[in-house]
């Protein structure tokens, strides 16, 4: 059966098992109740609780400022709205890189005090044991190679990755490690499309053209809420910024004008 129509709560093995069965998968990050209660509701097989949150709800430049006890408590708000879709949280900057060992505590920690289901880690090759040390603690992992957003210096800006041979040895690092999937974020189609067929967990692309297993879009970015940055592959399924501040202007309007509250909004 695939996660796409399953009514129960999507697993790990399931989410896993659906490649190459389609439909294809569906994951949305989401950082709060509200918009996890929204997506899980209509439907989409996974929650990824983003360190992205760092920009998109803090207003930092990058994630890198993101700590592990926001995460944590990002991860518990999700998991409240959550009722049948797989929720996969980030593993914030410098909480696994020092060692396996520092990998697995902190990845403990996402799933004993958060709630998650599994936890994602950035890094193919350099980040193979980390994966390694998680799955062997019973920790589901998934991947991300291309693009990995905290290693935004090193990489010298968020730009499309197209060392094709690179990638994919990180796409087979991740895979040999253990992870149960692996988002290939922002490299050429035709890449993203060969790292599909070479490896047996689904890829999950986000600016990797439609050869991938799935797709992800923040939430924000899918519903038009963030100005700040239009990333080229993010769609705008609907342009709800320009509702909210209408939305909100009139309000402004009204109470300024008395109209609000009127009559049917009143005790008496």
């Amino acid at each position: 059966m695939s996660a796409v129509v399953s009514p129960k709560p999507i697993t790990v093995p399931e989410f896993r098992a659906a490649k190459g069965r389609g439909p294809k998968l569906t994951v949305v990050t989401a950082y709060d109740y509200t918009s996890a209660r929204l997506c899980d509701e209509a439907g989409v097989d996974a929650l990824l609780v983003g360190d992205s949150l760092g920009m998109v709800i803090q207003g930092h430049p990058t994630s890198l400022p993101v700590t592990l006890e926001q995460m944590i408590y990002h991860t518990q708000c999700v998991m409240r709205g959550t009722r049948r879709a797989l929720v996969i949280v980030d593993l914030p900057f410098l909480t696994y890189q020092v060692s396996p060992r520092q990998a697995v505590r902190n990845a403990g920690r996402l799933l004993k005090e958060g709630g998650a289901h599994a936890v994602k880690i950035e890094g193919g090759v350099r980040m193979q044991a980390a994966v390694r040390a998680c799955v062997d603690a019973g920790i589901p992992v998934m991947g991300h190679i291309g693009l990995t957003p905290q290693a935004v210096h090193q990489l010298g800006g968020f730009k499309v990755q197209r060392d094709a041979e690179n990638l994919l040895a990180d796409a087979a690092a991740v895979e040999h490690a253990g992870a149960f999937a692996v988002v290939v974020e922002s490299v050429p189609a035709e890449l993203g499309a060969k790292i599909t067929q070479e490896i047996t967990i689904p890829t999950i692309g986000i600016g990797a053209g439609a050869g991938c297993d799935g797709q992800v879009l923040v939430f924000h970015d899918l519903l038009g809420l963030f100005p700040d940055f239009k990333p080229k592959f993010a769609k705008r399924y609907a342009d709800l910024g320009t509702a909210v501040k209408t939305a909100v202007e009139n309000y402004c309007r009204e109470v300024r004008e008395g109209s609000f509250p009127a009559a049917e909004h009143s005790f008496r």
